[in-house]
């Protein structure tokens, strides 16, 4: 095991594994609604008009997020397509990479903290976890802030780490690596880390890093090991690459995108339940056995020790990383899976670094159960490979049965391998749990459930009817359907779309079931007649409801 931690060789595996399973579905796999599609409808914009200040979604003003991470995928779109393709991968890209450079990052920055070993399989368990390779193949910002917390956390924590060490009373724990003062460098990256990501998700690794701050402030009672940071240079590097587009934005939208994301999008979800996103706190804690899956294996019994940790460096700054973040987020109201990925590599860090020790806690009974319970969460992915086809897709698949039998032998093998005792062993073989999961599902079942992918559906049968866009959509605005169809797409209900084809004769409208009947009603009232052209039956993941989309053109006179 030693030897695969030292010199490039820990890099490349990681990288390998990040390759393994981030790549498998990110061509292949439709736009994801509702975040995703916005994002790339957005960035697709600002490639088309040439404005990379503004981000719209066909009219509207999107004041939901900064623009760092649109400027990223429209760089990607330009190097590798062009924003009339419907390629997604393009778009993918930056987050694949900033997964990939987070799980780097975790291990290059967890190797001064907690040693070689414990950095290493806390990359593994970072880099394979569900919600992070969820994350890697779309087209949003939260790989993109993962990334930017590693880096800032990372620094932060090195200079805690050595201005802390030669006290008298602080443990230093196996693998605790410290030198001098890491420098101006180092503390720039921090600043720079902290500017990024407010242009890429706004407050929240601020945030983050603040917290961590005034817990070490309050356990320590000092602060002088944060002077070297340079806090007011700190603070105005953060502004120069934040700043100059928040004043550009602000400009041309006369103060309106700022106030419009504090109105609509922070203060909701701060004060209350925003799109049906709520959860009880302690919602995060309970779903960390999936999201964290297959890593959550390990990470659950540790988490029952690192506090009786807190007298080490590395402990007391990874838990002061983690703790406060994590009941800030517990707390507010609106909960949604990803929002406490930027704790998960400290998270993963204290659980490596007690593997890597052989903390008796993976060998009581309460493990031994709680491993049992994990399994679960594997066998329901095994079977979901088998079951989602014959529901949303074209029936039972022979070719999947592999995939199925796979996911649950890879399943069993760590589960078997921590039962009896070797807890190092078994985050090793969670590289092979990984493996056997997410390639198949992101390259072989999911491309395969036509019923939940209305849009790439819609795009066929007008592609294949060979008509004229663009089309008015009535009853079904998932933003999918513009990214599939064309900025120009008419979102509208049934009246709307009676008035387009009134309008244009020779394009097609489609219509969701429950607006047939006011379309039909325009439809005789402009007195025209329409032909059904095709049919596009589905579902809406998004809110639940079955789709039924029928396709209407005009009669010819």
């Amino acid at each position: 095991m030693d030897k695969l931690t030292f010199g490039l060789r820990p890099y490349l595996l990681l990288s390998l594994l990040c390759l393994i399973l981030y790549a498998p579905g990110m061509s292949s796999v439709p736009p994801l609604d509702r975040d995703e599609s916005r994002f790339v409808q957005a960035t697709r914009q600002m490639l088309q008009t040439d404005d990379f200040i503004r981000i719209r979604f066909q009219h509207h003003m999107r004041a939901k997020k900064p623009a760092g991470a649109y400027w990223l995928q429209a760089a990607s779109v330009s190097l590798f397509s062009s924003p009339d393709s419907h390629a997604m991968w393009p778009y993918r890209l930056p987050g694949a990479l900033a997964a990939w450079a987070a799980t780097l990052m975790t291990f290059a920055f967890g190797r001064s903290m907690v040693g070689r070993r414990a950095a290493f399989l806390a990359a593994i368990m970072l880099g394979g976890c569900v919600i992070l390779v969820s994350e890697a193949h779309q087209a949003k910002t939260d790989a993109l802030l993962l990334a930017s917390a590693v880096l800032a956390q990372g620094m932060l924590g090195r200079f805690y780490l050595a201005g802390n060490a030669g006290d008298r009373g602080n443990e230093t724990g196996p693998g605790l690596k410290t030198g001098g003062n890491p420098g101006i460098g180092s503390a720039l990256l921090f600043w720079l880390a902290q500017g990024a990501a407010i242009l890429i998700k706004g407050p929240i690794v601020p945030a983050v890093s603040l917290l961590t701050i005034l817990a070490l402030w309050r356990a320590d009672r000092s602060l002088r090991w944060f002077r070297p940071m340079r806090p007011v240079l700190g603070l105005l590097v953060t502004a120069a690459v934040a700043g100059p587009w928040f004043v550009a934005i602000s400009q041309v939208t006369d103060g309106a995108f700022v106030g419009d994301a504090i109105k609509s999008d922070l203060l909701p979800k701060i004060i209350g339940v925003q799109d049906s996103h709520g959860g009880w706190p302690g919602y995060y804690l309970l779903l960390s056995l999936a999201t964290f899956w297959p890593g959550s294996l390990l990470i659950w019994p540790a988490m029952t020790r690192v506090w009786s940790q807190r007298h080490r460096l590395a402990f007391r700054f990874l838990l002061a990383w983690a703790v406060p973040s994590w009941i800030m987020f517990e707390l507010v109201p609106t909960k949604l899976p990803h929002y406490v990925l930027p704790l998960y590599p400290a998270i993963a860090l204290m659980a490596g670094a007690l593997v890597a020790e052989g903390a008796e806690v993976f060998r009581r009974r309460g493990a031994r159960v709680f491993y049992g319970v994990w399994t679960i969460v594997g066998l329901f992915l095994a079977a979901a490979v088998i079951a989602l086809p014959i529901r949303f897709g074209h029936g039972f698949d022979p070719a999947l049965v592999p995939v199925a039998v796979g996911i649950v032998l890879a399943t069993l093998l760590p589960m078997v391998l921590a039962m009896t005792g070797r807890p190092i062993v078994a985050t090793v073989a969670l590289t092979l749990t990984a493996a056997a999961t997410y390639p198949g599902v992101f390259s072989q079942v999911m491309p395969r459930l036509d019923q939940l992918w209305v849009a790439r559906s819609l795009a066929r049968e007008v592609k294949d009817l060979g008509v004229t866009r663009p089309v008015a959509v009535a009853g079904y605005s998932e933003p999918s359907v513009v990214v599939m169809l064309g900025t120009r797409t008419l979102l509208t209900g049934g009246g709307g779309a009676a008035a387009y084809l009134a309008a244009h004769p020779h394009r097609v409208a489609a219509i969701n079931a429950p607006d047939t009947k006011s379309f039909m009603a325009g439809i005789h009232r402009s007195r025209l007649t329409v032909r059904p052209l095709g049919k596009i039956k589905g579902f809406d993941y998004s809110n639940g409801r079955p789709v039924l989309l029928t396709l209407y053109g005009r009669t010819p006179s």
